[in-house]
């Protein structure tokens, strides 16, 4: 009989039809009796000191409801990690300066959407403008304008394993090169929005379309000084996050102070420019790059500078800054390391999380130099990776412990099926192959939630209700969990119902970012249902006259193993508990807090993860050269995800994520020229289309870990962090010209081109 029943079955997702119809309701879809609707005035300046805020017109408008500004809060700031170190720096309404255009000044609420709009018309704000700083190396220069108080450097980490220095003189060979990468944006298709209302009692509930409903309730429990427990954040169907929509207090904020000034309910849904150049991007990064390698290719030492340009406020910087300096040690071999990382406060829109935090420009950085280092000493690149590749037992220098490691099946697999060494370097008609390999985290402790939570209720009829912790944003959680709730109790798919990131009635959950849910989450939800299932075997084993450890749960059934005749139904079972002199209702509960460390961000060192998950992407790619336009024609992916819960589900984040990552290589770029947003929507922007996808073939590698039988790894950020090398390193086998700066655009292919003729 197969381990698993449920488990491992490509199954269609719980929420497929409702979404695929349109039944399925998200936040902007709700209304509320006497809803308001909310607007926020934005700053027209990179740098500004605010001298006076005139509201009085907006005020006595008709319709108008409540105008607030930096004077009505607190005063508190906030962040995402607040620190003596990295203290908060945002506050949710501007006090005394803007740092961006765009930055909040103030917010209205009224009768309807055009109402609120004409008041922000209305409001009268006195600026000083201030110089500003838009190159992060600018910022880092004594004289340059200042941004905060405590100076442009948000963040600096700095630290050294092994001893690079010796390393580089016993190299063979040495390579020194400059990256860079640019600003992204998320692209959710359902932008920001949030619906706030406040009860007679003093409590606030919230609608939000957010992937971390715990932390939105802290900080707004901080922001506004209520107690967390008179705060609840649902999340109803949620329109993608890839990290955008993960530690934020606006527009949280605004629409809960709103609420509470107009005794209303109030939504504020952001416009799609809003979402462009009022949120997070992924962090541009200037990478320098050295690396030392052995005549035969072994990796020996690698020395790299990382200034990324931050924006106006701190968000995830020392967090983004470490994973970069992380990953440069976690899918390779390299004893010798040495990184300094810079994240410099900008005058420019504010970066933060992004799917693959952190990992995705070193790795662009660091694959494509070692393609030109496998060039320089005559090598495959398969063939340097294949010597390279940690494994399974592996410490890295800064301590991760990489217990089942996939990389090298990946790589071998994933080379077999493109017809690697059938195509490299042989391609006609501009035609290329390349390759790239990844790793990324299956969730990291983020205080005070490092442990995940779930509850199982069974029901009379044999149904199973799971309160889950972690919040649906799109990416199928819910459908993961009710998997192996199915599995672990022996009953079907359709009989599991859930509630996810509700955070009144779920056990809490850092969130839906830094890949937790297959790996944290998914052990928490069997751990509720184990302990359900225990219940239920203590009930079966006096009807069915056994031991309890002597039962298996299987079919809708509880029967004795090796003798399924001697058996009960499930529903039989639960109410034959219910009936029981006890009168016990089957109630599960079970959480997971992994075996990491909290890393110290300063040396660097820490087990981040309790797993890794690694791949390796082979991009095809034809290139024009007349008119220098790309074409990615395919990509091979090879996933190590440990288990894989769900085949199906994994497919479709590779597609996904492979989609988003061609995107972000090929024709994606946040254009900010003066700290000013000039793209800011899907007609300008260069989001690719169903159209431009390329073909996609999956290859799912499972691997084992000797320390857990159950171990599933993330599948989703994961895949972003290989495909832009590999499509970098595919547009050099077509064409012969190496592109470092991303995105890879026609422009920089012509311009290339006609260097390398001249």
């Amino acid at each position: 009989m197969e381990k698993y029943s449920v488990i491992g079955k490509s199954l269609p997702r719980l929420d497929a039809v409702v979404k695929a119809t349109g039944e399925a309701k998200f936040t902007a879809d709700m209304a509320l009796p006497r809803m308001l609707y909310g607007k926020i005035l934005r700053s027209p300046y990179s740098h500004a000191r605010i001298l006076n805020i005139d509201t009085s017109k907006a005020k006595r408008l008709l319709g108008v409801k409540a105008v607030i500004t930096g004077k009505d809060t607190l005063g508190i700031k906030y962040g995402t990690i607040d620190s003596p170190q990295y203290p908060a720096d945002k506050n949710p309404l501007a006090m005394d300066k803007v740092r961006y255009i765009g930055d909040e000044v103030a917010a209205v609420a009224a009768v309807d959407e055009d109402t609120a709009e004409e008041a922000l018309d209305l409001i009268e704000v006195e600026y000083e403008e201030l110089p500003a700083v838009f190159d992060p190396e600018e910022a880092m220069k004594p004289d340059a304008p200042k941004i905060h108080e405590r100076g442009n450097i948000g963040t600096r980490i700095a630290w050294d394993f092994g001893d690079v220095e010796k390393g580089f003189k016993e190299a063979y060979f040495i390579k020194e090169d400059k990256f860079e990468t640019g600003p992204v944006s998320h692209c959710t298709l359902e932008p920001h929005v949030v619906l706030a209302s406040f009860d007679l009692s003093g409590k606030l509930t919230v609608w939000a379309s957010t992937a971390a409903p715990y932390m939105d309730r802290r900080q707004l429990a901080t922001s506004m000084a209520i107690p967390e427990s008179k705060i609840r954040v649902i999340p109803p169907c949620v329109g993608g996050s890839f990290g955008g929509k993960a530690w934020r207090c606006e527009p949280h904020f605004q629409a809960a102070l709103l609420s509470r000034r107009t005794g209303c309910p109030v939504k504020i849904t952001y416009t799609r420019e809003e979402a462009f150049a009022c949120t997070w991007q992924r962090h541009p990064m200037r990478i320098y790059l050295k690396t030392g390698v052995k005549k035969d290719g072994t990796l020996i030492a690698t020395q790299c500078k990382n200034i990324a340009d931050g924006g106006a406020y701190l968000a995830t910087g020392p967090i983004v800054m470490y994973l970069a300096g992380a990953f440069l040690v976690t899918v390779y071999r390299l004893a010798n390391v040495s990184y300094e990382g810079y994240r410099m406060y900008t005058n420019k829109p504010i970066r933060g999380a992004q799917r693959g935090h952190g990992a995705v420009q070193p790795r662009f950085a660091f694959d494509s130099q070692l393609d030109m280092i496998a060039e320089e000493l005559g090598m495959d690149p398969m063939e340097i990776r294949l010597k390279n590749a940690v494994r399974s037992g592996d410490v890295t220098p800064n301590r991760f412990k990489i217990k089942g490691c996939g990389l090298t099946e990946t790589i071998e697999k994933s080379c077999e099926m493109a017809g690697w060494k059938e195509k490299r370097g042989k391609m006609s008609g501009n035609r290329g192959i390349g390759m790239c390999c990844g790793t990324f985290i299956s969730g990291m402790l983020v205080p005070p939630h490092t442990s995940s939570g779930a509850f199982v209720k069974v029901h009379e009829d044999g149904g199973v209700t799971l309160l889950a912790g972690i919040p649906e944003i799109g990416q199928g959680s819910d459908t993961i969990a009710s998997q192996i709730v199915a599995d672990e109790l022996g009953i079907a798919l359709e009989d599991v119902q859930v509630i996810s990131g509700d955070t009144e009635i779920t056990p809490p959950h850092a969130g839906s970012y830094s890949s937790r849910g297959t790996q944290v989450a998914s052990k928490a939800v069997k751990a509720a249902a184990s302990d359900a299932k225990r219940q239920l075997f203590e009930v079966a084993a006096q009807a069915l006259e056994a031991n309890p450890e002597d039962l298996e749960a299987r079919d809708r059934r509880i029967y004795v193993k090796g003798n399924p005749e001697k058996g009960m139904s499930f529903k039989d079972a639960v109410l034959a508990s219910y009936m029981s002199k006890e009168g016990n209702p089957i109630l599960g509960r079970g959480f997971y807090r992994p075996d990491i460390d909290l890393v110290d961000f300063e040396t660097g060192e820490g087990n981040l993860s309790p797993d890794y998950s690694f791949g390796t992407q082979i991009a095809e790619v034809e290139v024009d050269k007349e008119t220098g336009k790309i074409k990615l024609l395919r990509m091979t992916v090879g996933h190590d995800v440990g288990l894989a819960i769900n085949p199906m589900a994994v497919e479709g984040q590779t597609e996904g994520s492979i989609s988003m990552g061609q995107g972000q290589v090929l024709t994606e770029n946040v254009i900010v020229e003066e700290g000013r947003v000039f793209n800011p929507s899907f007609l300008t922007y260069g989001l690719p289309t169903s159209m431009e996808t390329a073909d996609i073939k999956s290859i799912i590698v499972e691997s084992e870990n000797p320390d857990d039988p159950f171990a599933p790894k993330e599948a989703g950020e994961g895949m972003q962090v290989p495909t832009p090398a590999a499509i970098a390193n595919a547009v050099y086998d077509a064409i012969g010209v190496r592109i470092k700066e991303l995105p890879i655009t026609p422009e920089k292919i012509l311009r290339a081109l006609e260097e390398k003729e001249v």
